[in-house]
């Protein structure tokens, strides 16, 4: 099994971020910018990242127009550089 290497909580604000899409753009542009938030923050490729089940379900919650505002995102990354984010 792999060692944990890094362990970090972030908090990512998407409102302003998502702003600048059309509405039925800005989910789905939400997640990509959770994956490469992550990417750039923890030194790995964007294909690298493994994203949660529960963190799609959270920006998608309310449909694409209405992703959350703000989300708090728990990542590790273990020696293989293989980054898992979840929910925290």
């Amino acid at each position: 099994m792999a060692k944990i290497v890094v362990e970090r909580v972030y908090s990512l604000r998407l409102k302003h971020k998502m702003k600048r899409y059309p509405r039925w753009l800005r989910a789905k542009k939400a997640v990509k910018y959770v994956r490469n938030f992550l990417s750039k923050h923890m030194k790995v490729e964007p294909d690298k990242v493994k994203i949660d089940a529960s963190i799609n379900e959270k920006i998608w919650e309310r449909g694409a127009q209405k992703p959350p505002t703000r989300i708090k995102i728990r990542a590790v990354k273990f020696d293989d550089g293989i980054v898992e984010a979840e929910l925290a």
